[in-house]
């Protein structure tokens, strides 16, 4: 799933200026072994809208009068105009008797005629695009008179569609084929189908796709790891998605399997490397189904994307998404992997009604994630990841409207569709799930979890419908143990409950110790008690750290752990906002060049905030944008250009000169006040082998 956007530790300003960013921006994861892949279930129809709960704002699709139940696209996928173009062609289910129309939603497409099935024929249908809305497109309205059961639209996509990005040879890892991929949640999938996009709607599809015979495509569907690149590709989906689930990828890229129903897609030269990263998936999908039931997608694969990629993860049925960046050489990051395969069951399988219910998506996955990793890596390690996660909701929820602090939107209130990936979708969400587990326990939460997957399998509901299945399934069966006025201040409150479990992580509460010592002493702490830090322990360090420190701080810092010029993202998106905050220039040309190298918001977002706080800092965002414009996703593009469009810049700060860090130490030389050996936490220890 698109990343929850945690920011390292920051003025309150800026955490006023993410929840704006949320609000108005427009953008929008140890049974048994067995590799054979489970029988799917037979897909459950979506239930009916009926009550304003699940009103779903950002489409214009009426799926109570008629919803697709089929779509079958054939496309020509064209590099040089950056354009699909071809037929969509849908099978419809007529709901409503007395309705004539089809109504779809589309942006920036070019409609060129629309045609219905009539008897062995295909008749022209009169069509109408109404004026385009800012954020939801345009209005396709068909008029459906005999009321088709099938109906074809031809279309073409805008070069600038919002849900692909079309990259050159230059911008890819390999430097030799041109690359397409898309991004279609929340509402971007309409960029390039026209389609009833909504998680309402839920369909199969099938889809032919030609283009140039040097390229790979893929699509969230039933990828050959055998198939051979020809330029004409046929692809089929049988289990029905909603289209923000629907996906396409065209590159340079080869197959190696991990298991016998799991793989990676990568361009040549990172293949090898994520196969030795993602070496655990199959263990992370058998853990997976012992706890939730088997896995109902038949192959899970995995897709490395460029650096571009806007997003950690997209969870895109049969073929997730990846974003380089966690590919850091000790699976550190992996725990990525674990929430986009947990959405095989929480969001994939069941499915949130509309963007107001976003942590049925995000807040069970994160729960099923954190599961996960606990059953691979143990729970000393888990319990760092619920910290860090939590720590970041607890500084950035207080700066956000009252309204988008609670689990379930209510109706009535503005939300923009990607608010469903804010933090508190995410952690919040994940932090109610653990609140159940506590009160009535393991024994009783997973299979009440594995019953709800089952239950609702293939299904889109909002929230009222989980709390009526936990009240029949969960609660009144164990009376006692919750209240009304708990759940309620859970999903419907703002802020934190006081029902709120707290999580302590020992290794943890010795990273706090350390910094707390270095910042009263200078000493460094040995590397005995630093060595073995996972990235998740050098993430606290870093963001248990003031807002500003004397550059002197840094430069010490900086010389003793390399933090500057870090291979790890997820070190240097919590690095460099301090140190530009703080004035230490060393960091500067490393910080500029990081953000040019990536387009992954989460990392780089916390990078432009600082930069542009300051008149030198919004030049030098300027310059490296500019730069790096041409390889950034649209989406990404859109986030950038508000944060430079609405700085307020202040004057330099007045900071003391600092020496750049000295020539790297060889490991193990005496560094620093403190007699400390120099160490790198872009290589930090593993996870514990569970």
């Amino acid at each position: 799933m698109p990343d929850r956007i945690a920011r390292a530790p920051r003025p309150s300003s800026f955490a006023r200026s993410l929840a704006l960013l949320l609000i108005a921006g427009v953008v929008a994861v140890a049974g048994c072994s067995r590799e054979t892949a489970a029988p799917a279930a037979a897909p459950k129809p979506a239930p009916e809208p009926t009550t304003m709960a699940d009103a779903d704002e950002h489409s214009f699709a009426e799926p109570g009068k008629v919803a697709i139940d089929d779509l079958a696209l054939d496309l020509a996928l064209d590099f040089d105009a950056r354009t699909l173009a071809g037929t969509a062609t849908y099978t419809l289910q007529w709901k409503d008797e007395a309705a004539t129309q089809l109504v779809l939603d589309t942006r920036e497409l070019t409609i060129e005629r629309v045609e219905g099935e009539a008897g062995s024929a295909w008749q022209p249908l009169e069509f109408a695009l109404a004026d385009a809305d800012p954020v939801l497109g345009r209005k396709l309205v068909i008029e459906t008179p005999q009321r088709n059961a099938k109906i074809r639209v031809t279309y073409r996509t805008a070069p600038g569609a919002s849900g692909l990005q079309w990259l050159t040879p230059e911008m890819t890892e390999g430097k030799q084929l041109p690359f397409m991929f898309s991004q279609s949640q929340q509402i971007h999938a309409r960029s390039w189908v026209p389609l009833q996009d909504t998680p309402q709607v839920r369909y199969t599809y099938s889809a032919r796709v030609r283009t140039r015979p040097d390229v790979m495509v893929l699509m969230s569907a039933d990828n050959d790891p055998q198939a051979a690149r020809d330029g004409d590709y046929a692809f089929s989906m049988p289990q029905r998605i909603p289209s923000y689930l629907m996906a396409i990828a065209a590159g340079d890229l080869v197959f190696k399997p991990i298991s016998a129903r799991s793989g990676v897609w990568a361009e040549p030269s990172m293949v090898d490397r994520a196969v030795a990263e993602f070496a655990d998936t199959e263990k992370m999908i058998a853990a997976t189904e012992a706890l939730y039931g088997p896995y109902r997608w038949e192959r899970y694969d995995l897709l490395v994307l460029p650096p571009s990629f806007p997003f950690g993860g997209m969870e895109n049925p049969r073929l997730s998404f990846i974003t380089p960046t966690v590919i850091v050489g000790d699976k550190s990051l992996v725990s990525l992997i674990a929430h986009e395969l947990a959405h095989s069951w929480s969001g994939n399988l069941v499915t949130f009604s509309s963007a107001r219910h976003g942590w049925l998506n995000e807040g069970m996955t994160s729960y099923v994630e954190n599961r996960i990793v606990e059953s691979l890596y143990g729970e000393e390690f888990s319990d760092m990841e619920w910290v860090i996660a939590r720590d970041a909701l607890k500084r950035d929820i207080v700066d956000m409207p009252e309204a988008t602090q609670a689990l379930a939107i209510r109706p009535g209130t503005p939300v923009d569709a990607d608010d469903a990936l804010s933090q508190v979708s995410y952690d919040k969400g994940a932090w109610f799930l653990q609140f159940l587990e506590e009160r009535f326990g393991r024994a009783v939460f997973d299979p009440f979890l594995r019953g709800y997957f089952d239950h609702f399998a293939f299904q889109s509901i909002p929230t009222e419908t989980f709390l009526a299945y936990a009240r029949e399934h969960l609660f009144a069966p164990n009376p006692g143990k919750v209240t009304d006025a708990e759940i309620e201040e859970w999903i419907y409150g703002a802020g934190l409950p006081a029902s709120a479990p707290e999580v302590l992580s020992p290794r943890l509460g010795i990273v706090d110790s350390a910094r707390l010592g270095w910042r009263g002493s200078k000493q460094l702490p040995p590397t005995s008690i630093t060595g073995p830090w996972t990235t998740q322990e050098w993430l606290h360090f870093l963001e248990g750290m003031p807002e500003t420190l004397p550059v002197e701080d840094l430069a010490q810092l900086d010389a003793a752990y390399r933090f500057t010029g870090t291979a790890n993202g997820e070190i240097a998106m919590r690095w460099y906002p301090l140190a530009i905050r703080s004035g230490y220039t060393p960091a500067m040309e490393a910080a500029a060049a990081f953000i040019e190298r990536i387009g992954r918001r989460k990392l780089i977002m916390p990078v432009y905030e600082a930069l542009v706080a300051t008149e030198p800092g919004l030049a030098l965002a300027r310059a490296s944008f500019e730069r790096a414009r041409p390889g950034y996703h649209p989406i990404t593009t859109a986030s950038v250009e508000k944060v430079i469009a609405e700085a307020k810049p202040a004057p330099a700060p007045a900071a003391a000169p600092a020496a750049a860090p000295g020539p790297e130490p060889a490991p193990g030389e005496a560094e620093g006040a403190a007699g400390d050996a120099t160490q790198s936490p872009a290589d930090p220890a593993p996870p514990p082998a569970g």
